[in-house]
C-alpha cells in the first residue's frame, strides 16, 4: 500500500444515479461525516462490539437453532430462514423489534434485501449506472430495484414515524430514537443533517447492510463446509471440545477457538463478496504513487486484489483456513484481510457483523451437521453473478442434529 499525499484524500462517495443523496452508504460531504460519526457513536452505544451485541446474537441464536430443528432433517433453502437471523439483530438495534421467522413482512423486506443485491450485480445495472441519462426511460431491472429501494425507504419512514410518534427523549428505545433526538436538536437549525427523510434512509440503509451482507456470508459459508466435509469435521471436535453440547457460544471462545476463527476469516476472503468495493471519490488533487489523481475521480479501490494476493495467500483461489493459522495451528491475522474495505470508508457494521459470523456459526455447527443433496466433489461454488457482489449459487442442504447422529 502506497502513501498518500494528504490525509484521506479518497474518502469521497461519487454520485450513484439508484441511490438517495443522504444516509451513510452513498453520502458524501460534510452530512456523510456528521452522519456517519453519530451512527457509529450510537451504534457503540447500542453494543457494538461489547456485550450488548453478544447478548442480542445469542438470544437470537435460539431461535434460528429451533428454526432449524423445524426442517426435520428435510432439504430447504436457507436463503431466508438463515437471513431471519442477521435481519432480527439488526432490527433490534433500529427498532428493537422482533419478527417471527414466518413473519409476511420480514420475508418480504427480505426478499427486496435479496433481489436487490442480486439486481445490483447484473451487467444491466452496471450498464445503466455508465448510462443512466440513456437508459432511464427504457424499461428493465432498474426499474425494479428503483420500484424496492422506495418500498424498503417507505417501510422504514413507516416506523422512523411511529417512534417519533412515541418518544420520550429521556429514555431513548433504539437508534432510531436517538436519531429523532437529534432531529429535535436542530429544530431551528437553518440547514439540519437530522430529518424525516435522511433518518428514514439511514435506517433504510443500515437495515439492507446489516441484513444481507452477513446473510449472504453465512449462506456461502454452508454451501464452502458441505464442499469441504473434512473442515466441518475439524469445526465439529474444536467445538465440542471447547464449547461443549449444550453452552450457547461466547465471544471469549474466539480464542480457544482458532480454527473457526480462521474458518470464518477464510470464507470471507475467499468469497471475496464485494470485489470492486463500493466507489470512491478523490475529494483533493491527490499524489498516490507519484501518480496525480484529480480532484473528482472515481476511484475503484478493489478489495480482491488483497483479498487474493498470492504472496499472502499462497493459492488464493483455493479455500484454506490454513491462510489465517501460523505453524503451531494458531489464529494468524493478515493485513490483507479486508472483507469489510478500510480507512474512513470501512463498513460501520463491521464489528457487528465479525461478532454474528462466529457465533451463528459456531451455534448451527454445534447442534447440527450438514447434509448435501449432492455429492460434495459436485457442489460448484461459482457465484452466478459477479458485478456489485459475487452472489452464491442458489442450493438446498438438510441439517441433520447431531444427538441423532
Amino acid at each position: 500500500m502506497g502513501l498518500f499525499s494528504a490525509p484521506t484524500p479518497l474518502s469521497g462517495r461519487p454520485v450513484h444515479p439508484l441511490a438517495p443523496l443522504n444516509g451513510v452508504i452513498f453520502n458524501n460531504g460534510p452530512t456523510w461525516r456528521d452522519t456517519r460519526r453519530f451512527s457509529l457513536t450510537t451504534l457503540r452505544d447500542f453494543g457494538m462490539g461489547k456485550q450488548g451485541n453478544e447478548q442480542r446474537i445469542q438470544r437470537e441464536a435460539h431461535f434460528l437453532l429451533e428454526a432449524l430443528r423445524k426442517t426435520h432433517g428435510q432439504p430447504f433453502d436457507p436463503t431466508f430462514l438463515i437471513g431471519c437471523a442477521p435481519c432480527n439483530v439488526i432490527s433490534d438495534i433500529l427498532f428493537r423489534q422482533h419478527f417471527d421467522y414466518n413473519d409476511k413482512t420480514c420475508l418480504r423486506l427480505m426478499s427486496m434485501f435479496n433481489e436487490n443485491f442480486y439486481l445490483l450485480s447484473t451487467g444491466w445495472i452496471q450498464l445503466y449506472n455508465n448510462f443512466s441519462g440513456y437508459l432511464r426511460y427504457l424499461p428493465g431491472s432498474h426499474r425494479k430495484l428503483m420500484k424496492n429501494i422506495s418500498e424498503i425507504k417507505d417501510y422504514a419512514l413507516e416506523r422512523v414515524k411511529d417512534h417519533r410518534d412515541s418518544l420520550e427523549p429521556s429514555c431513548p428505545r433504539d437508534f432510531t430514537d436517538t436519531l429523532l433526538m437529534e432531529m429535535e436538536k436542530e429544530k431551528y437549525s437553518a440547514e439540519p443533517i437530522y430529518t424525516l427523510d435522511n433518518i428514514a434512509v439511514t435506517v433504510a440503509d443500515m437495515f439492507f447492510a446489516g441484513t444481507e451482507t452477513t446473510s449472504t456470508t453465512l449462506r456461502y459459508g454452508l454451501l464452502i463446509l458441505m464442499k469441504y466435509p473434512e473442515v466441518e469435521e475439524k469445526l465439529h471436535e474444536e467445538i465440542d471440545r471447547v464449547i461443549g453440547p449444550n453452552r450457547i457460544p461466547a465471544i471469549k471462545d474466539r480464542l480457544d477457538m482458532p480454527y473457526l476463527d480462521a474458518v470464518v476469516h477464510e470464507i470471507q476472503r475467499f468469497i471475496d463478496l464485494i470485489p470492486s468495493n463500493l466507489p470512491h471519490e478523490a475529494t483533493r488533487d491527490t499524489v498516490f504513487r507519484d501518480y496525480i489523481i484529480p480532484k473528482g475521480t472515481v476511484v475503484i479501490p478493489t478489495l480482491d486484489s488483497v483479498l487474493y494476493d498470492s504472496q499472502e495467500f499462497p493459492e488464493p483461489e483455493k479455500f484454506k483456513p490454513e491462510h489465517f493459522l501460523n505453524e503451531n495451528g494458531k489464529f494468524k491475522y493478515s493485513d490483507h484481510f479486508k472483507a469489510f474495505s478500510a480507512g474512513k470508508r470501512v463498513c460501520v457494521g463491521e464489528g457487528l457483523a465479525r461478532m454474528e459470523l462466529f457465533l451463528f456459526m459456531a451455534a448451527i455447527l454445534q447442534h447440527f451437521n450438514l447434509k448435501s443433496l449432492v455429492d460434495p466433489k459436485d457442489i460448484d461454488l461459482s457465484p452466478i453473478t459477479i458485478g456489485f457482489a459475487k452472489i452464491p449459487p442458489h442450493y438446498k442442504l438438510c441439517v441433520i442434529p447431531r444427538s441423532q447422529v
